[in-house]
Order: C-alpha cells, then sequence, then structure tokens
C-alpha cells in the first residue's frame, strides 16, 4: 500500500488556515509507559510529531526475557477544520541501534482508522549494523486512506521495534531505540488533507 509521495511539489494545495487539534493521546505498551510520549502539531498543520523516551529493544547479558521486543500503541483523537478530512501520507521514523555480528534488527508499524483495515510496514536491520537509523513510509495518492466525512474516529498507529540475537555470542549486547532523551530523535507522521465531498 505504500510508495511514492502523495503530492508533488507544484501539486501541493496550501495548507488550510485553521489548525489540524490532536486532543486526545493514549500510549499503551512496553514502548512508551505513561509519561514517555508526547504529541505535537507543525506551525504549517502538515505533521505532527511523537517523541519517545524511553523506547528501546535489547538482548544480551542484563536482559530481561521480554526486552527484545517492544511496542507502542498510540490513539490519537485528531479534529481537522470543518468540511475536510485527512490522511496519513507518510511517516518518518528515527533512532539508533547497535546489532552484534550475528543479531539483526527489526522496526514495524501499522496504521489504521477505527473500524477500517490496516496497513503494515517492515523494516529490517542486517547483523553488525552499529550508528542512527531512518526509515519512511509513504503511501500513494491512489491508496490514500482518509477519516470519514463527518465522524470522530481514532486514528491508531502500533509501532515496535524488536532485536533477534540470532547467532550472536551469548555475551554481546544488542538493541534498538527510539528515544528523545536529545530531543533530536523523532517520529514525524505528514498529513494530506482534502475537502469533504
Amino acid at each position: 500500500m505504500f510508495g511514492s509521495s502523495a503530492f508533488g511539489a507544484s501539486a501541493a494545495p496550501p495548507p488550510p488556515t485553521a489548525r489540524i487539534v490532536i486532543d486526545g493521546v493514549a500510549a499503551n505498551g512496553t514502548g512508551c509507559p505513561p509519561g514517555t510520549a508526547a504529541v505535537a502539531v507543525s506551525p504549517d498543520n502538515t505533521a505532527f510529531t511523537v517523541t519517545y523516551s524511553n523506547y528501546l529493544a535489547k538482548v544480551g547479558p542484563g536482559s530481561a526475557p521480554t526486552d527484545f521486543r517492544k511496542n507502542c500503541q498510540l490513539d490519537l483523537r485528531v479534529h481537522v477544520p470543518g468540511g475536510l478530512t485527512y490522511a496519513i501520507v507518510s511517516a518518518d521514523y528515527r533512532g539508533f541501534a547497535s546489532l552484534a555480528p550475528g543479531a539483526s534488527g527489526t522496526q514495524r508499524a501499522s496504521y489504521h482508522f477505527q473500524g477500517n483495515a490496516t496497513t503494515t510496514k517492515t523494516h529490517h536491520f542486517k547483523a553488525g549494523f552499529t550508528g542512527d537509523w531512518q526509515t519512511t513510509d509513504t503511501v500513494p495518492v491512489a491508496a490514500l486512506v482518509f477519516a470519514p466525512c463527518g465522524e470522530e474516529r481514532n486514528l491508531n498507529i502500533n509501532t515496535e521495534l524488536q532485536v533477534d540475537a540470532g547467532t550472536s555470542s551469548p555475551s554481546a549486547t544488542s538493541f534498538m531505540e527510539m528515544d528523545s532523551t536529545d530531543g533530536t530523535i523523532k517520529t514525524v507522521y505528514h498529513v494530506a488533507l482534502k475537502q469533504c465531498q
């Protein structure tokens, strides 16, 4: 379902003057304990950002058996200007990973409005990868799923990080994180608006 960007630079309409308002966020999951996920809307109303402060999956010495997989389910109530609806055009994820030889990592995200089908994208990271990572999920115009006009439907986004020890040494530590403790690692969701018919 994901492919090229929804709008070319020349075709993008100017954003409406009224604001997109996210008036409720519920974050649930081992990757976003209470108080560790924050949401903000961009000044031009075309994106919102989710910042995490405790999103880390790891394996190796000192790790609990459940630490290899972390997830965060975001349930957002999004209000848009009257007569408009919205869809997620793309999502950018950033973080840091350190994967020992023989280990691997996975970042996954799924999106849906209540009552609609779910779209899932998965990105894999190979053994030995160490450094900053970034993934982008994009939706082509024909595949955009807009919130139903005139209805209040929450947007659900479920993200996941997973680390597999594989054939790595039992003494090796491997991890992946989406973590914003320095304020620079954020998850950004780009939004398309259209007139309701």
